[in-house]
């Protein structure tokens, strides 16, 4: 059975949190849409890099640059997840149990792109999908929380790069 999509605009409240630990000319992401269907959740992101942060300019989005722009639409959507329970691995979850986790436990633990032709990094859009979310024990014991996902990266020529990238998170609340 298909459930009807449930979609929520950008929360300023979370982009604006999400965004706080960056510097400041590394705030990529400008608004993010998250949808939630079938027991999956999604995000349609837009992002604009006015100058690379490291390097003298590119033309180009780059690995470093998709890189952080991924952290920032997976963390965004994540949050909107707990704060709109969209996933029922978050269930339980508050804002501040997620809030406090947000740096320290939540990891990449593998991370791919690949690059089909360059994308503008001055406007351009992303899209991060959270596919399968499992619980399960890590080698000390404790509870993790893994979840699969792909993001794409795309202008107004189309889709440039996109890939898949698995994240763990730590220290799940009781």
């Amino acid at each position: 059975m298909t459930m009807t999509a449930i979609s929520h605009p950008t929360d300023q409240e979370i982009l604006d949190k999400v965004l706080h630990p960056y510097k400041e000319h590394c705030k990529y992401l400008k608004s993010a849409e998250v949808t939630a269907a079938d027991g999956g959740v999604s995000a349609r992101c837009t992002f604009s890099i006015p100058e690379s942060c490291y390097i003298d300019d590119t033309g180009h989005l780059n690995s470093v640059e998709v890189n952080i722009c991924y952290n920032q639409m997976a963390y965004y959507t994540a949050a909107a997840a707990v704060r709109y329970g969209l996933l029922e691995e978050f269930s339980g979850w508050t804002m501040e149990d997620y809030w406090k986790r947000l740096l320290p436990d939540m990891l990449i633990t593998r991370f791919q792109a690949r690059f089909r032709r360059p994308v503008s990094p001055r406007a351009f859009g992303g899209e991060v999908v959270f596919n399968r979310l499992q619980r399960r024990a890590s080698s000390a014991g404790d509870q993790l929380l893994m979840i699969n996902t792909t993001h794409r990266y795309y202008d107004d020529v189309g889709d440039g790069c996109g890939g898949e990238v698995t994240l763990a998170l730590t220290n799940l609340p009781d």
